[in-house]
């Protein structure tokens, strides 16, 4: 039995989504959760899919129409089309010079492409603190800084940890994650799209950590650039510890905060000894800090 729900939504439900999957933590078989844009013209009317492989219990409808702002539609798919139709569902996501996409796209032969399935990881380049993440390494490669010693905070899929080793490709990278999961998902990510594991220039170590807390971490440290893409709170206690991992006039970029958030992180790092070069833009800014020399 396969089944697509189809629930409307706004854009700010529809790019929600990826935060939604706690929701079904208790469920061995999860759906995969879709949101898109069918009509251009309507930015603001989008639809949110669930791609369930068994009939989705009451309790779960229910949930998913809590997720958008109208009454559900079901469909019966065949055995062997909710996978494919739930990946061609995300269309690929352009940011800066960086494309994002899923295996039933091909990849844009004048961009920067990565191949993401959407799985069990955040981080597929769907969400806004995601491809604003992109936007803004991709700025600072264009603008000319120079990194050699990256750390990717909450890596999820790997994804930004894969871009910066692409756009600065003689620096090292490390990435880690408190849910181990996350750690396979990006390993097998990093095979997909040519990414070399390892320790040295131009490769990518991968590690289990909660915030700043592992071996491995401490001796990468310090850091001239630092990917952060969680969540506001965790921004807020890591302030201090990310500070003194970041060499003079090192960088860090801060997302998963929502705009009402962004005073308040900002202010962490500012009592934590950093500029803010750039405090974003929309309901998902993207903050860059700068250590001062």
């Amino acid at each position: 039995m396969s089944v697509r729900i189809t629930v409307p939504c706004t854009r700010a439900q529809g790019e929600a989504i990826t935060n939604a999957g706690d929701l079904f933590a208790d469920n061995p078989s999860p759906p995969v959760l879709v949101a898109d844009e069918p009509d251009e013209t309507k930015p603001e009317e989008w639809l949110l899919h669930a791609y369930f492989e068994h009939e989705p219990t009451g309790h779960e409808i229910a949930i998913l129409t809590n997720l958008g702002n109208g009454p559900p539609r079901f469909e019966q798919l065949g055995e062997d089309d909710w996978v494919t139709m739930s990946q061609a569902g995300l269309q690929p996501i352009r940011s800066g010079r960086v494309t994002v996409h899923t295996p039933t796209h091909p990849p844009d032969p004048e961009r920067i492409n990565f191949e993401i399935d959407a799985g069990l990881a955040f981080g597929t380049g769907q969400h806004a603190t995601t491809s604003g993440c992109l936007a803004v390494l991709d700025r600072l490669e264009r603008e000319g800084v120079l990194f050699r010693n990256v750390a990717d905070i909450g890596t999820g899929t790997g994804l930004l940890a894969f871009a910066a080793l692409k756009l600065w490709p003689e620096a090292k990278c490390i990435a880690t994650d408190i849910d181990p999961a996350a750690i396979d998902v990006a390993r097998d990510n990093a095979a997909i799209n040519g990414v070399n594991l390892g320790h040295g220039a131009g490769q990518l170590l991968l590690a289990i950590a909660d915030g700043m807390d592992s071996p491995m971490l401490t001796a990468r440290a310090p850091f001239d650039l630092v990917i952060a893409n969680i969540l506001a709170g965790p921004l807020i206690e890591l302030a201090p510890t990310f500070s003194n991992a970041l060499t003079p006039r090192g960088t860090i970029v801060l997302a998963g905060l929502l705009d009402t958030q962004c005073g308040d992180v900002a202010a962490a790092y500012e009592l934590a000894g950093l500029t803010i070069r750039d405090g974003g833009f929309g309901e998902w800014p993207v903050l860059v800090c700068e250590r001062p020399a």
